[in-house]
């Protein structure tokens, strides 16, 4: 009676810690958001796809599923608005990893670039992969055979440009740092460029830059160089007195009129050359405007590759078109981030469109020129699965009917049986002529036959 008593209150405080414990867990993690529970998500998805991530391939292509369906649905409801020339749309890199190209990626300020940047140093299959030590965000990635890096990026080579450098201070910076760091003095052929890029919806990117500045991140370091030379402090004045601007609000980081984050998209892909730099007064500010954003849709199109933040997996099957590389693992398109709870109402969002309002204009270029890209990728990839397909029903088919039509051959004859020896009598003839009479006539005549 004891031990059914003491088994019994052994099994209610079990009860009990389990229930305590569900509590506890629904109160510290509400929702999805739990780090936790994304671990346990994550590591019951790799079990599943263990195989397939080994072999280089995802979920969706180790079942083989297409994993860009649904990315496709995008394209449905899709309304091309601008006209792009052949070369535009067909954007295919001859990368020579091996050889002297180098991928120069194009940081713009919350716009994912982060996460983009981890996958180029992490997870792309290569002959000899990026080595990251542990602890250290920068990585090694040189070139097979070689000790020269093939990636110019924060997660590679650093900041070696400056923080955040623009398509103006990479032009002219990359090519001198790239030959300086490898003290290549022997190079003959000049190296292949090919410039990337991130580019995020413009009110998003404004809000998380807002958010970033709000918890004390600072630009400082950035120098903008231009034309030679980095901006002078009146060209370019401080939005706030202090060393950070940590806790400014919406409309504090609105109203300064030399605010950065101001069409920062535009800017930072556009040839600040063609309007003075910094200097404000060389143009008024629609021409300085309408001539930024004609150099950054001229840029943009130039790249070798551009994603959008919106669509991760589209991103990913761009450049893996792009550059004839693949993903070990597929990209997160992420539901939401934390500017999700800004609480920008509006007329805030109104205001933002309008601070950025060449930003917009880029951005809605950009997506055009994004999706018509995806799109005609994805119809020349099923239109050679069909090819191929049809190339083997063709041989199947025409396989079968040889089959059916083939001819019998008709059975090979029986040899002759061969002749029966002759044995001599007398009464045949003597010497050559008289053995070619009688039956002995016959045999040889036999014999000769059967050979």
């Amino acid at each position: 009676m004891d031990e059914k008593s003491n088994n019994s209150r052994l099994l209610l405080a079990l009860l009990i810690a389990l229930l305590f414990g569900i509590i506890v867990l629904q109160y510290a993690c509400p929702g999805t958001d739990c780090k936790l529970q994304l671990r346990l998500s994550s590591l019951s998805k790799l079990g599943e796809t263990t195989s397939g991530t080994r072999s280089g391939s995802s979920k969706g292509e180790v079942s083989g599923r297409d994993p860009y369906i649904s990315e496709d649905g995008t394209l449905a409801r899709f309304v091309p608005r601008f006209n792009f020339t052949t070369n535009d749309l067909r954007r295919t890199v001859d990368f020579d990893i091996k050889g002297d190209d180098v991928i120069v990626f194009l940081h713009i300020q919350k716009t994912g670039g982060t996460t983009f940047g981890r996958h180029l140093v992490r997870n792309i299959q290569l002959e000899r992969p990026c080595e990251c030590p542990a602890g250290q965000k920068k990585c090694t990635c040189y070139r097979p055979g070689k000790r020269e890096t093939w990636l110019f990026s924060r997660f590679s080579t650093g900041w070696s440009c400056g923080l955040h450098a623009d398509w103006t201070e990479l032009t002219r910076c990359v090519p001198s740092r790239m030959g300086t760091a490898e003290h290549n003095k022997t190079q003959k052929v000049p190296r292949t460029y090919h410039y990337i890029s991130i580019l995020r919806d413009p009110v998003w990117r404004y809000l998380s830059e807002w958010r970033h500045v709000q918890r004390g991140a600072t630009w400082k370091a950035a120098r903008h160089v231009c034309d030679g030379r980095s901006p002078t402090p009146a060209e370019l004045p401080a939005c706030y007195p202090g060393d950070d601007w940590s806790g400014c609000s919406l409309e504090a980081f609105m109203d300064c009129p030399h605010n950065l984050a101001n069409n920062r998209q535009t800017r930072m892909l556009a040839d600040l050359s063609l309007v003075g730099c910094y200097n404000l007064s060389a143009t008024s500010e629609r021409e300085r405007g309408a001539a930024l954003l004609e150099s950054a849709k001229r840029n943009l199109r130039g790249l070798a590759f551009f994603g959008l933040t919106e669509f991760q997996r589209g991103t990913q099957y761009l450049f893996e078109r792009a550059f004839r590389l693949r993903f070990v693992r597929p990209f997160a398109q992420l539901g939401g981030t934390r500017v999700a709870g800004a609480g920008a109402g509006p007329e805030a969002r109104r205001r933002i469109l309008e601070l950025n309002r060449w930003d917009a204009e880029l951005y809605e270029y950009a997506r055009d020129l994004f999706l018509q890209r995806y799109r005609l990728a994805r119809q020349r990839e099923r239109g050679r699965a069909r090819r191929r397909r049809r190339r083997h029903e063709s041989r199947r088919t025409r396989g079968g009917e040889q089959r059916r039509a083939r001819p019998q051959r008709p059975p090979r004859p029986e040899p002759h049986p061969p002749p029966a020896p002759v044995q001599w009598e007398e009464g045949w003839g003597e010497g050559e002529e008289g053995q070619r009479q009688g039956p002995f006539r016959d045999y040889l005549e036999n014999v000769e036959r059967w050979r």
